[in-house]
């Protein structure tokens, strides 16, 4: 690990003026951070610890929506009686990524703005047509995630919170690595009340992305039948020594297929 200065402001505002100053990096609960630099894969000068911070934390209800901070960890959310009762999928989310230490310090804004191509929370944020709220804007899913562990956050820019449209019905399906729990594929599916469908998959590709044609497919027969039917391009997929693109791309849709079932 190369040498750093390490820093905790209690103030979104100091934290802004530390990050723009010093050029550093936010640190939210480390996970992915600490790793890469021990490894001396990432070597930023100062780190800014957000753990402070009271505006980045809580969870609540907000009319029709579901306001998570950003340096809530996954085992807060996954244990919160707000969530389960609101949107449990979110809950479920939560409660399979990595083990209980990772559950314990990671952060649902960490994993946003690290964007690692098999990160869960990605899927449930496209797929529910979330808002990331940061200190200077709101972004829509569809406009935050940009490509593999890239997103539109600027330099200094920093996460507060992510509002969830409540839906009427969600459920997350994956197929996790046994070593990492990573997700090799993981499909969320989100259903509103007026019937609409969308279908958000990870660990398939470079980055997080709505299966297009299993959306369609759901709109016209909500049923697993239908979403296992969808036959997936392997084109652009992911291929590895855990499993090759044609191999992902069945995933797809038998994840898929059992986030249906898991919501009828």
């Amino acid at each position: 690990m190369y040498a750093f200065e390490y820093t905790q402001p209690n103030t979104l505002a100091d934290a802004a003026s530390m990050l723009a100053s010093s050029g550093g990096r936010p640190l939210a609960g480390g996970q992915s951070l600490i790793a890469a630099m021990k490894l001396r894969l990432s070597q930023p000068g100062t780190l800014v610890d957000l753990s402070g911070i009271a505006d980045l934390k809580g969870i609540r209800k907000d009319g029709e929506r579901l306001v998570i901070g950003a340096m809530s960890r996954h085992a807060e959310i996954a244990s919160s009686a707000t969530v389960r009762t609101v949107m449990p999928a979110l809950a479920e989310v939560a409660e399979g990524i990595g083990d209980r230490q990772v559950r314990t310090m990671g952060t649902l804004g960490g994993s946003l703005a690290n964007n690692d191509p098999a990160a869960d929370w990605p899927a449930a944020v496209l797929a529910c047509n979330a808002t990331i709220r940061t200190n200077r804007r709101a972004l829509a899913a569809a406009d935050f995630f940009k490509g593999m562990f890239e997103t539109a956050l600027g330099p200094d820019e920093i996460i507060t919170a992510v509002e969830f449209p409540v839906v009427e019905r969600a459920a997350y399906a994956k197929f996790p690595n046994p070593a990492s729990r990573f997700a090799l594929v993981g499909v969320f599916v989100a259903r509103t009340s007026n019937g609409d469908v969308r279908v958000a998959v990870t660990g398939a590709a470079p980055s997080v992305f709505r299966a297009m044609a299993i959306e369609r497919a759901l709109s016209q027969s909500f049923t697993p039948v239908a979403a296992k039917g969808v036959v997936i391009d392997p084109d652009g997929l992911n291929s590895d020594l855990h499993g090759s693109a044609e191999y992902r791309a069945h995933l797809v849709s038998v994840m898929a297929s059992r986030a249906v079932a898991a919501m009828n």
